[in-house]
């Protein structure tokens, strides 16, 4: 296996490099991540690529005696240390955010703050060993050889990599469990590959293995983030609907507080707007109409006679027939509904079905004659509704009609008096309704 690696290093080396250049960009471009972690990782898949790219420089200038070989090597091997510690010191920031933010840490332990001293530490050793040979130097051929106190240049990166270790281990219950295996791979296989790389000379298995997993580092960073970000998405839609369903049941509360005023003028139609509002819901489902509209039919019928709360209980209650005037007094209610349901503006609905209900398919009906598809197709269906819970009704002047009767009338008057369409739906509804259940006191 360390043959085979040593054999194709090289390339390995460019294609990982070329794959953490990519990282670096998506880092910077992606919106999952915040503005700490954002330059973190580029900052890290950014020093991972440079890493490979002069640690490879290192292999092909070696034993190159001209001038460009002579600065390469040495500028190549000074890179690969010092972005060994850039990359361990972004490790530490990395844990700092994570404890910080995620894991809502308030006090960092004291351990973190040190990994910070012995990157400082770590960095002027190196620069120290340019002039002493403390950690390598170069023979008469422009190649790198390890000095006696080589194996201190391992013991800095590793310090810091168990401090990160035994941090991420001490607060891993307030890290998702992705992200603590993550951080451990990332720390522990290439202390792996550091032990097995200081006895075997000639392949670069710590770097390699550094960055193919910060490589997994950032992939599970951002898997974890999609789930934080998905869960906050459903958190959202959950209190969403709660609103949506406080709000639902704040306007049907409202509403039926109206009705009940509405229904308390009259002594005649007690319930009359709640059975027009379950009749007209009935015709809205029975017709395929969406779940959206058959709640808009169900409210606005519920309100359709609102507008009867300007109309005068003694014409509202009187016994026997209305006069002319008092009749064109109890016509001007559809306009009272339609301008007092006008000021909702989020359901402009419920004006449309107070203003037209009283509307003829034939444009012989009130207050404006229209016919036809001219009708708002809300109102349409309410008026079938509203007629059928009145002739089955108890009214000052007559009892309720008979089922057979009932049903003659919506025949007779489709495509006259009713939308054909929903005089037939109504039709087909009582025609199953075979105990005439849906009545006044049923």
């Amino acid at each position: 296996m360390i043959e085979l690696i040593q054999q194709y290093q090289l390339n390995i080396m460019l294609i990982l490099s070329g794959v953490c250049a990519i990282l670096a960009i998506l880092s910077l471009i992606t919106n999952l991540l915040t503005g700490t972690r954002r330059r973190v990782f580029a900052v890290m898949e950014f020093s991972a690529t440079l890493l490979l790219l002069f640690d490879r420089f290192a292999y092909q200038y070696r034993g190159d005696v001209s001038t460009t070989g002579y600065w390469m090597v040495r500028i190549s091997n000074f890179a690969v240390y010092f972005l060994t510690l850039m990359i361990m010191h972004e490790i530490t920031l990395y844990v700092f955010d994570l404890l910080r933010y995620k894991g809502e840490i308030k006090k960092m332990p004291a351990r973190l703050y040190l990994c910070e001293a012995l990157f400082s530490l770590g960095v002027i050793m190196l620069i120290v060993s340019q002039f002493t040979g403390l950690y390598y130097k170069f023979d008469e051929f422009n190649r790198y050889q390890r000095s006696d106190w080589n194996v201190l240049c391992f013991v800095l990166p590793l310090a810091i990599s168990f401090i990160h270790i035994s941090s991420i281990l001490q607060y891993r219950r307030q890290l998702s469990r992705r992200i603590t295996f993550s951080l451990v791979l990332t720390t522990v296989v290439p202390i792996a590959a550091s032990v097995v790389q200081i006895f075997v000379y000639g392949v670069s298995l710590a770097n390699i293995a550094l960055c193919a997993m910060l490589t997994l580092l950032f992939v599970y960073a951002i898997i974890d983030l999609n789930e934080e970000v998905e869960k906050a998405r459903n958190l959202e839609i959950l209190f969403y609907r709660e609103e949506q369903q406080k709000e639902h049941a704040l306007f049907e509360q409202t509403a039926r507080a109206l009705v009940n005023a509405i229904d308390a003028k009259d002594k005649y139609t007690q319930g009359h707007s709640r059975r027009v509002a379950e009749y007209s819901e009935k015709i809205a489902r029975a017709a395929g109409k969406s779940e959206e509209f058959c709640d808009e039919v169900y409210f606005t019928a519920l309100l359709h006679d609102v507008g009867k709360i300007g109309i005068k209980d003694s014409i509202i209650n009187k016994e026997g027939k209305l006069t002319d005037q008092e009749y064109s007094i109890i016509k001007q209610h559809p306009g009272m509904g339609s301008q007092i349901l006008s000021s909702i503006e989020q359901s402009p609905f419920l004006s449309d079905g107070a203003n037209y209900h009283h509307e003829r398919y034939d444009g012989k009906g009130y207050p404006r004659g229209l016919h036809g598809d001219q009708i708002p197709e809300i109102a349409r269906i309410i008026a079938v509704a509203d007629a059928y819970d009145a002739m089955t009704s108890k009214r000052s002047y007559r009892d309720p009609l008979p089922q057979s009767a009932v049903r003659a009338e919506f025949v007779e008057e489709s495509g006259r008096q009713f939308d054909p369409e929903y005089a037939d739906i109504m039709v087909r509804l009582m025609d199953a309704d075979k105990d005439f259940t849906m009545r006044e006191g049923a």
